[in-house]
């Protein structure tokens, strides 16, 4: 309910997921790509690209990893079905003319702030957010608008912290991988805000281990904070 009484509107459901390492870092230093994840956790990220509607990532990602965003279906043993829209969160016109997500072979999303100037190939759908930055809410509202009923997040480091701290994640999955990056320009999972104190910490209850390729894959949901044991010193 919103504060007003009204019934909250319509959002598709969120999944974040993302590979990391041991000590939770999502790339290498300066946000190179790593790869971390091993064949059964490629596959089944495929599988839960195909079961959503949309997939998103930040500008960020896009400059770092160049990534098409598509369902490799090869690695799925099953012929090309329908591809999932395709959503980029571009606060700063900072995507290359030249990335895999402007190739016009997929729907594509481009959501920026009301006052872009930014200039993108024909074919690539342009949301623009009400504020001076991408506004979450509105945009999920207009995802939902469009049939989209799961929203896929994968990236990066500040587009998370952002949906998390908005209250915006219905689950999270985690891959870990068998592996120690650290160094102080590796991001790690999270970015944004600093976090002074338990009060702003996100609390999350645990749904699922399992053992994958030679790391483990983690299961989540967000519980709200008065559901938080306090956890004696």
């Amino acid at each position: 309910m919103t504060e007003a009484g009204s019934p909250a509107p319509p959002r598709p459901r969120v999944l974040v997921n993302c590979a990391i390492s041991l000590d939770g870092k999502l790339a290498y230093a300066g946000g190179a790509r790593a790869r971390l994840s091993g064949p059964d956790d490629l596959r089944r990220v495929q599988a839960l690209r195909a079961a959503c509607g949309a997939v998103l990532v930040g500008a960020g990602t896009v400059r770092h990893d160049d990534p098409s965003l598509r369902v490799h279906w090869e690695l799925l043993g099953a012929p090309p079905g329908r591809e999932p829209l395709r959503v980029i969160l571009d606060s700063h016109e900072g995507i290359p003319e030249r990335s895999r997500v402007l190739d016009g072979s997929r729907p594509t999303l481009l959501a920026t702030p009301r006052d872009s100037r930014g200039r993108y190939p024909a074919g690539v759908e342009i949301w623009r957010s009400p504020g001076t930055r991408v506004e979450l809410a509105p945009l999920l509202g207009h995802l939902a608008g469009k049939g989209v009923e799961r929203l896929l997040v994968e990236g990066g480091a500040t587009v998370l912290a952002s949906f998390f701290r908005e209250r915006l994640v219905d689950e999270l999955t985690v891959y870990v991988a068998p592996v120690l990056i650290g160094g102080a320009s590796a991001p790690s999972l999270l970015a944004g805000e600093e976090c002074p104190d338990e009060a702003r910490t996100i609390p999350l209850e645990r749904t699922g281990v399992e053992p994958m390729d030679d790391g483990v894959l983690l299961r989540f949901r967000p519980r709200p904070r008065a559901a938080s044991a306090a956890h004696p010193l």
